[in-house]
Parts: C-alpha cells; sequence; structure tokens
C-alpha cells in the first residue's frame, strides 16, 4: 500500500479550501441576490415586463384672487388596446366604432398591430365618460380604459386671451398655460399590467399602481367679479360701435396687482383653431403699442407740477387754437381754439398748446426724464406673455417738434399697461409699483407655497404734494372738462379722455382713431385705476370723452362695491351743468314728513306713495343722490 505523498495531501487541502470557498461565495451571492437586491432585480424584471395604462393625473387649476376656479379639468378617459389579449380584433372593433361613432376601418387597422399596447387616438382619445361605461359593459377583451382629462373653462370665453389653452396632450400652448406650463404640469399615475413578449398576462405578478402628482395650482390676482364687469362693458362696447377691438385693464394703483384684463374680440379656449392666430396670440393690454394721446398729457402734467414751473389755479394761457414751433404749426383740437383758461382750465378742456407750453418750461431733457422715470419706453416687468416695450424719441431725436408733440401724446407708442402703471405713480403718491398677475403658486397636494409675489415699488417718481395736486386736476377734469361723461355721483372719479389718430406705413390715417379714457377712485385716495381703449369705434362723434369714458365710469360704478368702495361726497366737486345737459336736483329728505306737508312743498319731481299711513317711512332714491328733475321719488309710507 502506497501512503500519499505530502505534495499531494497539500494539493488536496487546496482543492478543499478553494471549494469551501466556492461555496461560500456562491451562498453569500445568492443571499445578496435574493435578499438585499431582491426588491432591485424584481424592479427591472417588472420593467422588462410591464406595459402601462396610464392614469393621468389632474393638471394644475387657475384660480383668481379669491380661490374661485377659472380653469379646471373635465374627465375624458382615453382607451388602450392589447391585441394579444383578444382573439377576434374585428369585432372588437366594430363593437368600439358603433359606440364611438367613427370610422370603424382605420379603428380595425390600429387595432390589428403587433404591439404589445395600442393607444386608440385620435379615434378614442378624450372621450366621453358616458362612453366609457358603455364600452367597459360589452368587457371587451384586451381593451382598457385610461383616465385622461381635458381642461375646462367654467366660465367660457373669459379671460381667454390672457389665460391661453393647452393642446392636445394638454401641454400650454398660450398664455398662463404657456408661460407657467412647468408649475401646471402633473406627472401621471399608472396601472402596471405585467405580461410575456407576446401580451399574455403573467399569472404570478399582480398588477401594481404607480403614483403620480397634480399639477400646481396657479392663483391670480384678477377678480372674477371685476372681469366679468369689465368683459360686459367691452362687449357690448363692441357691438355698439362696430369696432375691430378693445381693450382693458382695472388695477389696484397701490400694489400693482391687476384685477382685471381684456382684449376684445375674444375666442373659445377649448375650441382655440377656429380663430386667427393673430387673436390668441395677442394680449392686448401688454402687447399693442400706439400712441396714447391726450391720456399721456398726465405725465407732463406731473412733470410741471413736481418741477415747480405752473400754478395750474393762478397762471393763465391763451389758447388761440395752434402753436407754432420752427415752422410747424401744431393744433388743438378744437380749431377756434380755448382763448384765455387757467392751466387747470388746460387740463379739463385737454389744450395741446397749453401742453406744449408746460412741456417747454420743463423742458426737453427733463421731459424726457420724467417719461422714462414713469416706465415708458421699457417692459414693465408684470411677468406677462408678449410684453411690449413701445416707442420713446431718442435724446438725440427729440427736436424741439417731438418735445412739443410728446407733451401732448403724439409721435411716441406705448402699450396700455405702461400707462396704467404710470398714471397710477402719478395719482397713488409718486410710487412706481410693477404690475402683476399671479398671485401664488400653491402645490395643490401639500398647500405650500412655491412662488409667490409681492408688490414691488421700483422708485418714487413724484412727491406726494404733487400727486395731490394731479388727482385734484384729474378730478375736475371728470366733473368740468372733457372727461364729465365719467362722472358718478359720490364715488369722486378722476380721469383723463384720449383720441389718438392710428398710424399706418408713416402716415395718419384720416378718421381711424383709437379712443381711451384712464380714470381712477376715488379721487382723494385712489383703490382702484381703470383704463379702456376701443380701436376704430364706428360712430358720428369719435372721442374718448364721447366713448371711452361712459364705460370707464360705468366699470367704476358697477366693481365699487366689489372693491369696497363706498359712496361719499365729502370734498365732492360738482358737476356743473353744462347745455345739452340734463336738469338735476338733490334728492331732498322726505323721511318723518307727513303726507300733507309734503304735498304742500312744490317739487319738480315727481312723487309716488306706496302703502297705507301718513308718515314716510323710507324713500327711494335716498337723500342726496342726484336726480333729474322730471324724475320720480318713490315715498313708502306707514303710521
Amino acid at each position: 500500500m502506497k501512503w500519499i505523498s505530502t505534495v499531494s495531501k497539500k494539493r488536496l487541502r487546496i482543492v478543499m479550501y478553494g471549494f469551501i470557498l466556492f461555496v461560500i461565495a456562491a451562498i453569500v451571492r445568492l443571499f445578496i441576490v435574493q435578499i438585499i437586491q431582491h426588491d432591485k432585480l424584481t424592479e427591472l424584471a417588472k420593467e422588462n415586463w410591464d406595459r402601462e395604462i396610464p392614469f393621468a393625473s389632474e393638471r394644475g387649476e387657475i384660480v383668481d384672487r379669491n380661490g374661485e376656479v377659472i380653469v379646471t379639468n373635465k374627465l375624458a378617459p382615453t382607451l388602450y388596446f392589447m391585441p394579444a389579449q383578444n382573439d377576434n380584433i374585428e369585432q372588437a372593433a366594430k363593437q368600439i366604432a358603433s359606440v364611438l361613432k367613427v370610422d370603424e376601418k382605420k379603428l380595425y387597422e390600429k387595432m390589428n398591430s403587433k404591439s404589445y399596447l395600442v393607444k386608440l387616438a385620435p379615434e378614442a382619445k378624450n372621450i366621453t365618460y358616458e362612453q366609457a361605461v358603455e364600452l367597459q359593459g360589452l368587457k371587451i377583451d384586451g381593451l382598457y380604459t385610461g383616465v385622461d382629462y381635458v381642461r375646462h373653462y367654467p366660465y367660457g370665453n373669459l379671460l381667454s386671451r390672457f389665460i391661453g389653452f393647452t393642446g392636445y396632450d394638454t401641454q400650454g400652448l398660450a398664455g398662463i398655460e404657456y408661460q407657467y406650463d412647468k408649475y401646471l404640469t402633473s406627472k401621471d399615475a399608472a396601472i402596471r399590467l405585467f405580461t410575456d413578449a407576446k401580451g399574455n398576462t403573467l399569472p404570478h405578478v399582480d398588477d401594481e399602481w404607480r403614483e403620480g402628482h397634480q399639477g400646481a395650482t396657479v392663483q391670480l390676482t384678477i377678480d372674477l367679479e371685476v372681469q366679468q364687469v369689465v368683459e360686459r362693458e367691452l362687449s357690448q362696447a363692441m357691438k355698439k360701435y362696430n369696432a375691430e377691438q378693445a381693450l382693458a385693464i382695472a388695477m389696484n394703483p397701490n400694489t400693482g396687482e391687476i384685477l382685471a384684463l381684456a382684449s376684445y374680440p375674444t375666442y373659445d379656449p377649448s375650441n382655440f383653431e377656429k380663430v386667427k392666430p393673430e387673436i390668441y396670440n395677442r394680449n392686448l393690454p401688454v402687447w399693442m403699442t400706439f400712441e396714447p394721446g391726450s391720456t399721456f398729457k398726465i405725465i407732463t402734467l406731473a412733470a410741471a407740477i413736481e418741477e415747480g414751473k405752473v400754478d395750474i389755479e393762478k397762471e393763465n394761457f391763451y389758447d388761440k387754437g395752434y402753436t407754432i414751433v420752427e415752422d410747424s404749426r401744431l393744433r388743438c383740437w378744437k380749431r377756434e381754439g380755448h382763448g384765455q383758461q387757467t392751466f387747470l382750465q388746460v387740463v379739463e378742456n385737454s389744450c395741446n398748446p397749453g401742453f406744449i407750453e408746460l412741456g417747454q418750461r420743463v423742458g426737453p431733457d427733463k421731459l424726457l426724464q420724467y417719461i422714462k422715470n414713469f416706465g415708458f419706453g421699457e417692459p414693465t416687468g408684470s411677468n406677462i406673455a408678449g410684453e411690449a416695450s413701445g416707442i420713446l424719441f431718442s435724446k438725440e431725436a427729440f427736436g424741439p417738434v417731438e418735445h412739443a408733440t410728446t407733451s401732448f401724446g403724439q409721435g411716441i407708442a406705448v402699450t396700455p399697461i405702461q400707462q396704467v402703471q404710470a398714471v397710477s405713480a402719478a395719482i397713488n403718491g409718486g410710487k412706481l409699483y410693477k404690475p402683476y398677475v399671479v398671485s401664488k403658486i400653491v402645490d395643490s397636494e401639500t398647500g405650500k407655497i412655491i412662488l409667490e409675489n409681492q408688490p414691488e415699488l421700483k422708485r418714487t417718481v413724484i412727491s406726494e404734494q404733487t400727486s395731490e395736486k394731479v388727482r385734484y386736476a384729474l378730478e375736475s377734469v371728470v366733473a368740468n372738462g372733457s372727461g364729465r361723461n365719467a362722472y358718478r355721483d359720490g364715488l369722486r372719479i378722476g380721469g383723463k379722455t384720449g383720441t389718438a389718430q392710428k398710424v399706418e406705413n408713416g402716415r395718419y390715417k384720416v378718421g381711424d382713431y383709437i379712443v381711451s379714457f384712464i380714470g381712477f377712485a376715488p379721487s382723494n385716495n385712489p383703490q382702484v385705476v381703470v383704463y379702456v381703449a376701443i380701436d376704430s369705434p364706428k360712430s358720428s362723434v369719435v372721442f374718448g370723452s364721447t366713448i371711452a369714458a361712459p364705460i370707464v365710469g360705468q366699470i367704476i360704478e358697477d366693481i365699487a362695491p366689489i372693491i369696497g368702495l363706498e359712496v361719499n361726497r365729502e370734498g365732492q366737486l360738482e358737476k356743473q351743468y353744462r347745455w345739452g345737459d340734463p336738469m338735476t336736483e338733490r334728492v331732498p329728505n322726505l323721511v318723518g314728513m307727513k303726507v300733507d306737508e309734503i304735498m304742500k312743498l312744490q317739487y319738480p319731481f315727481h312723487i309716488e306713495m306706496h302703502g297705507t299711513g301718513k308718515v314716510v317711512k323710507s324713500q327711494l332714491p335716498e337723500p342726496d343722490n342726484i336726480i333729474e328733475v322730471d324724475g320720480t321719488i318713490h315715498l313708502y309710507l306707514g303710521d
């Protein structure tokens, strides 16, 4: 018998140790794979097996300042089909086509595919809830219903040119929908179906649900009630004057918060394909540039007062109907001129030669600097898509004639939002605030604020004392001057008219105007500024005073209770009577008087008594309201 050599023993020992190490390594590897990496590897395997049926999460809502929903979502399911799970695709296509009223042949061609999962779009994308329920009742093998949504607009066309719209896959394509798309976009959920390579369901793996995330809520500074009033008035103006287009802005002058923003004509954002791109791509209050006309005179007035160049109540100016500047005859709108007048009357009458005089007193360099300080010549920073910067004369091109015409708002081009920003500063104490329209963006699931805007003061442009004088002058314009059609008793409206001739190819178009009015209330403590412009109105008398001023007056009257403006006649300038105005009187206080006492008084009003009794318990209109002399006072009697 031979003994194993020592060398062989060593070799056997090495082999044995190696085998033991191999076994240990295999056990460790199995432990890692089966225990430690189980979830990861299982998920990787599932990714090879799964077929997802999308369940769209809701795109973020757009709401107004009070949380009222402007844009939301409506359930609109989409169908998906797995060809491998159906033995009679032709019959399935026939059943689906009959419910959806679509082409059966095209649907069959799409369903009879070698793909694992077919999205039946566009034929079965965004179908109605009722259609989805009916199809589910047919129990068609391989047919799955994915949750999907379309945008829903509870207020129809309201705010459409500002809000914009979404496209085929709910991606923002215009307006706020486009600008804030990254916040509004959701992350879709899905049902994960696990199948083999042929699309057959795997029996040993349960279906799963993948969580999604809703889009964030965008809260605007817009007040829906104010917006509705503004759009109602613009709609009526478009019809009444057969205008080409119209626009309006309402803003809080003390914060820069935009309360309403409107452009006409408008459109249905659910069917944006039916209108021309220039309608949905142009948000007129920030996009449109044009000569401001007389509304711009507010800036010249503010500059002249701030520089101490005029005492509007004590100094006089004689208007002969024109002014000669470097051989150019610059006319007043009133051909024969206004004659002798105070500078307050220059403002009331919107006298061009008078404003040329104010501009010359300020000087070209100073006036140009004030214009820029008031925010003209650059975007306001409102962060509204498509905002233009306007056009000003360069310092080198700002000669005597350009200086003169700029003083009364001609020869330059500005945007409506620039005018609102500037006039707000002129009447709020001199503070130039950046306009803004998005209040905040909120995570719709957690309530966490993602982004928040606050009032932003850019700079102070004039003093409080100057601003007070400007407010007084502009209230006088409405009480006694060209803005009289905006007058509303007890609301103390101030403002300025504008009538600008349109320019085409460097020439003024005969008989084609943009008429405007910018008003604010109350004049002693402004809480709202409203600007309205009507483009190419068809009327026998085309002036901002006759067309735009009454619209702004009506808007301010109707939104006063919405924004908390109360009737207050203290310090109010009374509207002066002019030939053609209806004769009016203040309503007397008849409450508490006896019927026989009232009958002895000789009032010019019609008096109607209601109820029984001998004493007046209440009356309409209330005391101190203005009533036409042939109007009716209703008295309600009691004992």
